[in-house]
Order: C-alpha cells, then structure tokens, then sequence
C-alpha cells in the first residue's frame, strides 16, 4: 500500500468512512485486503458485478490486495463449469486477483482443526437433534429456545463423535456440529447455530477425503482471517449474520480479525436476481442456458452486447448505500447506450424490407461513402453498393400517411442516407393486395455531400442494396419479464408466471449492407434507426447472427435531461 496519508483517503461512502477510521487508528497495519466470495452453484448476475467492482475497486482505491475465493461446502450444487465462468466474469469485468485464488476447500482441514478447539474449550457440541426437531427447539422471536439434550455430552463424547462423523460412520443428517452460544439470543443465528453437517458426496476438488462439511457461517468468516482479510465487505441480507461471524473471530485462535461490513444488493426491475429462480429458469428450458441474451447473469449479458465499461460505469453511477432499494432497467440501458454509441460503428440494415427500383437509375451502380461512427472521426469512411434495385424498412412507407409522417409515400420524397433524394411514383401490390414493390426515381443532382438541388426533405431513411444484401437471422431482445417486481407475488402465483411472451422475437431474413459479411463474433455496431446489435456465436458461414444489445430509444436518459 502507498504511504498512508490520513488526509488523501477516498471518501465516496460510507464504507471508504468505515476503512478510513479504521486505518487512522492504525488497524491491520494501515492496509487493506478485500475478497470476492462466490459459491460455485451458477453463474454470476449483476448483482455480483456491483459486489466485485466494489470489492477489487476498494482494493484498488487503498493499494491493497483483493482475493478470488470461491465458497465450495456445498459439493451437491457445485461444479466446475461455474468455477470457470466465474473466473472467466471477473477478468471480463477487468479485475484481475493475479496468484491470489482460493477455495474455502483449502482450509478445511485448518478449519476441522478449529472446530476441534471449540469442541474442547466446551462451545461446541454434537447434536442429534432432527432439523425439525431443532426448529422447534429454536423458539419464536418472542419465545427463547430450548437447550437440545444433547448439550450435556462430555468433552470427550463430543470428540469422539465428531471424529466418526468425519471418518463416516453415520448417515446424512444424523448428527450436527453445533456452537454452543445462546438459546435465549434474540437474534436466531446466536441460538446454537450448525456449523457441521454429514454429506455424503463427491468434491471436485477434495474428491471423497470429506464426508463432513462446514456450514457456509462458519467457513466464510474463518477463512476471511486465515487469508488475513481485513474488511469483508458482503450483502445486507448478511447483516444479522455478523454477530456470529465476530463470535467466531473473537472466540478462535486466528491470524487475523476480520471486520465484516454490509451494503445494499442491486436490485433491478424486470428482473430477478435469485440464483435458485435463475438456475430453474435454465433447468426447465425457460431459456436457452446460463448464457440466454434476456438473462441477467455476466455471461448472458456478455453475449446480449453489454461492455465491461458500461457495466463497470453503471455500478458506479448507482453507488453504495446502506439500504436496499431498485434500480430501474432503464438505467442499466442508458449506460449500455453511452458507451456503445461511442464504440460501436453505424451501418444500415432493414428488418422488414420492402423493395425499391429506381426506374431512371442506371444499370450498373456506383460505390457510396457512408462514415463509420460520427462519434469517432478518426475511424473514416465505409464504401456502401448502391445499386437499381434498393431494400427499404416496410414501416418507411405509407401509402395514406398520417398527420406528422415524413418518410416516403405516393409522390413524395425522402432523403436515402449518404445517397440521394428519391421520389416514390407507383406502389405495386400482390393478388391479396400486399405491397411488394415501390417504384420509385432518383435525382442525380442531389448526391449525398455533392447536393447541387437546392432540394430540403423532411426525412432521410436507411436502405441497402438487393445486389450485394446480405441474409441474417436478426434477434430482438426485450425485458425476460412484464412485471416491474416478478419477486412480488400473490398467493398461489409463481414468478414464471410473469414470464415476457414478446422477450424474443426473431426476424429470419433481414437484410444487411454487404460490409457486414466480414464480422466477427462479438462485432457490435449500430443498425442506424434500429439499435445496437452483436453479432452473435450462433452464426454460421451463410447466415450470421445479431442479437439486438438494446433499443435507440432512452427514456432515463431523456428524464436526466428535464
């Protein structure tokens, strides 16, 4: 860490106020180390994002170290699969935990080693007490618990007990590892709380050395001191947790005393955060897999379009608070836009085509210059196939328009972007009355940048040419869910009732200016008029894919503005 100066420390919230007193008086050697600890069960949201950004970033912030430790008691629900995705999120969100990984599995012989000593200085106890024998035990909130029977065992029984769980002599569930605090506590995580339980299952990392494992309130704060943690920074869900976790700093023989400290999760509306409502939604197919585009877990986002940057700028526009609150999509939306209309170059491409010949345009073609991204200018010109025959957005014309329409209709005229002013003179219909054909004319004088008409029009549309089109399967994405809060339900409802029927529209056959032929996967770019688009991973050599990473349209950002 830099020399500490008292008078140079960060002070956005109140957590930089919590470490700032902190080092002022002088604790853990004037440094901070922070951690990142994920269980391995699924994929990270963005929820985890704000807790990793603000985790790496207080690291950052203070010149200290930040840990990667993965959480893995649970070996049930655990795999590597969500080991390497976890990984994987972090370094995309631009964090980077360099030889620092951990597992809490690391330590579970240290930890064994630590439940031992409670075992022998009598403030822990082995139980065999059924879990709904132990809820009853528990008492109310108005009512204090009831000693199990089991708390009158020796040291010694307890010992022995405790080591033929580990060896496994008994089955799932027939005996617990309790601490021995206080059943009268007014806070239920105090009234002896299980910090072992018997699981017969297999670990992917220790493989079948342990048939006992630490409950994730015993294992998360003993570790946090065996890394030498100094602020554990954690959800506010875990806020009555922390007495028990500051009991088992003070009341174990540790390196370190870690000091645990509670923000605000994000919550977003349209959306939910769950892990467990997550992992359903990918288990019974209600989407395509943890990395579904309309998901809120990194990965999903990654492959909706969403950058690092705006994500990163996001969780620092919605700051830290102590208090739990949501935050509406729309600004989630807005950073997304920001960054990529800085990033990402304009090309044109028509969703739902409708033909166009210029009658008096000539045979050949010509090649047009269109610019890549206004925003940049240092990133040039694109050449744009202009051609007789033109594809043009259906909803570009109307044949009896409407008060305040100024696109193309019948004898009217419109700009086409970087081309040439056109003029629509017959529409021609199908059998069923179905327009498939405009034919329109062009005015050579009026040539984009070189206009020698003296002509003004209202509007100026998109369009690419049937020549050199290319096919491409478009996809729209919208909100997963039409309720703002799917986590506020009524009895007898289940959130995926609440599920977005319109969350996925695919368009088959849009058509792209030919440019877009040499993208690669991951390529984003505006669709000008349309949205942001990627293109996606399920392109193939004769059909890209783009996924639409979000609409132009920002209704946050505009509200900002008033």
């Amino acid at each position: 860490m830099p020399e500490f100066n008292a008078d140079n420390l960060p002070s956005r919230h109140f957590i930089n106020h919590i470490i700032n007193e902190d080092l002022k008086l002088g604790k853990y050697n004037q440094k901070v180390h922070t951690r990142f600890p994920p269980e391995p069960n699924g994929y990270l949201h963005i929820g985890h994002a704000k807790s990793i950004c603000l985790n790496f970033g207080t690291a950052q912030e203070y010149g200290g170290l930040c840990n990667l430790r993965f959480d893995d008691t649970n070996p049930s629900r655990e795999e590597d699969e969500f080991i390497q995705s976890i990984q994987a999120d972090v370094k995309w969100l631009g964090f980077d935990w360099q030889d620092r990984l951990y597992f809490a599995s690391d330590y579970f012989e240290e930890l064994y080693q630590i439940a031992v000593q409670l075992i022998k200085d009598k403030k822990a106890y082995v139980c065999d007490l059924t879990q709904d024998e132990m809820r009853e035990y528990r008492g109310t909130p108005t009512v204090p618990g009831t000693l199990s029977p089991y708390t009158s065992r020796s040291v010694e029984e307890n010992l022995d007990m405790f080591a033929r769980m580990r060896a496994g002599e008994f089955q799932d569930g027939e005996k617990v590892l309790r601490l021995r605090i206080d059943m009268a506590s007014s806070n239920f995580n105090m009234r002896d709380p299980v910090i072992y339980r018997i699981q017969h299952s297999y670990h992917q990392r220790t493989k079948n050395d342990w048939c006992i494992y630490p409950m994730y309130d015993f294992a998360h704060p003993l570790s946090d001191a065996l890394e030498g943690i100094t602020h554990s920074i954690c959800t506010l869900e875990f806020e009555n947790h922390r007495p028990l976790y500051d009991w088992l700093i003070a009341n174990t023989d540790v390196p370190c005393k870690s000091r645990q400290i509670e923000f605000a999760r994000l919550n977003i509306t349209y959306t939910v955060m769950s892990k467990r409502k997550l992992r359903r939604l990918v288990e019974e197919s209600f989407v395509s897999g943890w990395d579904d585009p309309r998901m809120p877990t990194l990965a999903g986002m990654r492959r909706r379009g969403y950058t690092p940057e705006a994500i990163r700028n996001f969780c620092e526009k919605i700051g830290v608070a102590k208090s739990n609150s949501t935050v509406e999509i729309e600004m989630l939306e807005y950073c997304i836009r920001e960054d990529l209309n800085y990033a990402a170059n304009r090309v044109m491409a028509v969703l739902d085509p409708i033909k166009v010949v210029l009658t008096n345009y000539p045979e050949n073609g010509e090649t047009l210059m269109g610019s890549n991204n206004p925003e940049k200018p240092e990133e040039g010109q694109r050449e744009l196939s202009f051609s007789k025959e033109l594809y043009i957005e259906a909803s570009d014309f109307m044949e009896e328009p409407v008060k305040g329409f100024h696109r193309l209709m019948p004898g009217g005229e419109v700009r086409l972007k970087s081309a040439y002013i056109i003029r629509c003179d017959e529409v021609i219909k199908d059998e069923t009355g179905k327009i498939i054909e405009l034919r329109c004319s062009y005015d050579p004088k009026t040539k984009s940048g070189n206009d020698q008409s003296g002509k003004k029009v209202k509007g100026t549309i998109h369009w690419v040419a049937a020549k050199t089109a290319i096919d491409a399967e478009v996809r729209l994405y919208e909100h997963l869910f039409c309720k703002e809060n799917p986590d506020d339900l009524d009895e007898g409802e289940e959130f995926t009732d609440y599920l977005n029927p319109a969350s996925l529209t695919v368009i088959p056959n849009a058509k792209l200016e030919a440019g877009l032929a040499k993208a690669d996967i991951g390529d984003s770019y505006q669709f000008m008029r349309q949205g942001y688009f990627i293109k996606d991973k399920d392109s193939t050599q004769n059909k890209p894919v783009f996924n639409r990473v979000v609409s132009l349209k920002d209704s946050w950002g505009k509200m900002q503005k008033k």
